[in-house]
């Protein structure tokens, strides 16, 4: 329930990473206690770094923060498991967020997993869980000590139609302070009261008070109304400067005249509105696919049948499905039936059953990025799939993907996971894939760019094989086929 108690304030906060990285310029707002906050950003616009300023792993230029009570409790679900933490089993990974490990660990964490209607043995290793159930694990982690606020971080990836609707719901009856990082409209407008919007080039924070879709209308009918207040003005400008011209040249009480035109016409300019610069939404884009010999046989993927997990038990299902030039399958199931190891195996040719043909160049999306090498710099990782390298046709189709030359010079680790998700992308275009496998394309993507990648892939010529849990992105997307994991 909201209050009028304040239990979070930025006061003219200021926060930056060297002199040429800039994130916040005296940025003021305040959190009442209980509400549910969206907070939005263009990709590496700061939002994970406003969560590590109220965690207390950074520490602001100037300005002050501040929290009622002043030891406050902050739990943090962050957007995907550390690697060092991988091989922990649950037990242990969640007594490592105590200083002392309570007693009753056992329970606490029990009722944390329910609250997240997840089920698991705490002696299982964290790797050995799905993406999805490592989702929730992450929720798990940020509620076992009972958190004042509780700050997420893309909640719903990896998250099945179930579990989104599970997270929901737990979140509209939570009594505590919520704010969450999320591209996902949808999730975000069941439950949030208000947004704080990281203006990327201004460095304040706004706020707003409303509902998701109404907030993001407002701010589209303010920047209207911001655009049309300058184009007037501009117009007033280039008339009051060109009347002032007319005058100077006349000479005598006429250069007065223009000299207060100009005057005014400078005046104009100081008092026009900076208009915010949305989110920029990435070019149209073509995955063109590989090119085969006449000898091809033209089976690009062929399935006899696929390892799934029941009961908590692998078993093997048979199945008899080939996907040729233009085949799209869609591989659906719950979370923890083992959707995304079957695509894992696939890609590294160790799934019984299941060929790749021959010579078939394979595009991975991989849902947490395990594959790019994070001190690999993105440009390298872009060069490598070329076949023939073109400096030009890198680096523009990497701007096409909002990749920057600084973004370009970055290496991976130290890029967003939106920016990661990006990268991914434009590797796949570079690398002109035969088969492109997606293990949940949409995880840390702007929802501005999901329409765009949505008609790339339903133009795609090549195979396509891909794992998504949200039914609005798939619906965009020719599917020929889908493999219901649960049915088999």
């Amino acid at each position: 329930m909201i209050n009028d108690t304040v239990v979070l304030r930025f006061n003219e906060a200021k926060f930056e990473y060297g002199e040429n990285k800039p994130i916040l310029d005296e940025a003021s707002f305040s959190v009442r206690n209980g509400s549910k906050v969206a907070l939005m950003g263009q990709n590496g616009a700061g939002k994970s770094t406003l969560f590590n300023l109220i965690l207390g792993n950074l520490k602001l230029k100037s300005g002050t923060i501040f929290m009622t009570p002043k030891d406050a409790r902050v739990g943090h679900a962050r957007q995907v498991i550390a690697p060092t933490d991988a091989d922990k089993t649950v037990r242990d990974w969640f007594g490592g967020t105590f200083v002392e490990v309570p007693f009753n660990l056992d329970k606490r964490i029990a009722d944390a997993l329910d609250a997240v209607n997840l089920k698991t043995d705490l002696g299982k290793k964290i790797k050995a869980h799905s993406g999805g159930q490592q989702a929730r694990l992450l929720l798990a982690y940020s509620l076992i000590q009972d958190p004042d606020i509780l700050l997420l971080d893309e909640p719903t990836n990896n998250l099945d139609q179930a579990g989104i609707e599970h997270l929901t719901g737990f979140l509209m009856c939570y009594d505590k302070t919520v704010i969450v990082i999320s591209h996902d409209a949808e999730f975000l407008n069941a439950f949030t009261d208000g947004v704080l919007y990281l203006d990327v080039h201004t460095r304040k924070i706004e706020q707003y008070v409303g509902n998701y879709f109404n907030v993001v209308d407002e701010i589209a009918k303010r920047i209207e109304r911001e655009n049309m207040a300058n184009a007037r003005a501009e117009a007033e400008i280039k008339k009051k400067m060109a009347q002032a011209e007319v005058f100077a040249h006349k000479g005598g009480k006429l250069r007065s005249v223009a000299k207060k035109m100009r005057e005014y016409a400078t005046d104009m300019e100081e008092s026009m509105v900076e208009v915010r610069q949305e989110d920029k939404t990435i070019r149209d884009f073509k995955i063109p696919a590989q090119e085969f010999d006449f000898e091809f046989s033209g089976k690009i993927l062929n399935i006899k049948k696929v390892g799934i997990v029941k009961d908590g038990e692998p078993v093997s299902k048979d199945l008899s499905l080939t996907l040729r030039k233009g085949t799209h399958v869609l591989v659906a199931g719950p979370n923890g039936i083992g959707k995304s190891t079957l695509l894992r195996r696939i890609v590294a040719h160790t799934a019984p059953g299941i060929t790749i043909g021959e010579n078939v160049r394979v595009g991975y999306y991989s849902q947490d990025f395990s594959t790019l090498d994070h001190e690999q710099k993105a440009y390298d990782c872009l060069r490598e799939v070329m076949e023939i390298f073109d400096e030009q046709r890198l680096r523009s189709t990497a701007a096409g993907f909002l990749l920057d030359g600084k973004a370009l010079g970055n290496k991976i680790g130290g890029l967003s996971e939106g920016q990661k998700g990006l990268l991914v992308f434009t590797r796949l275009v570079l690398q002109r894939p035969g088969l492109l496998i997606l293990d949940e394309p949409t995880n840390h993507i702007n929802f501005r760019h999901l329409p765009v990648i949505a008609k790339a892939l339903n133009n795609y010529e090549g195979a396509l094989l891909m794992v998504s849990h949200i039914p609005d992105f798939v619906a965009q997307i020719r599917i020929d086929t889908t493999i219901d994991l649960s049915l088999l």
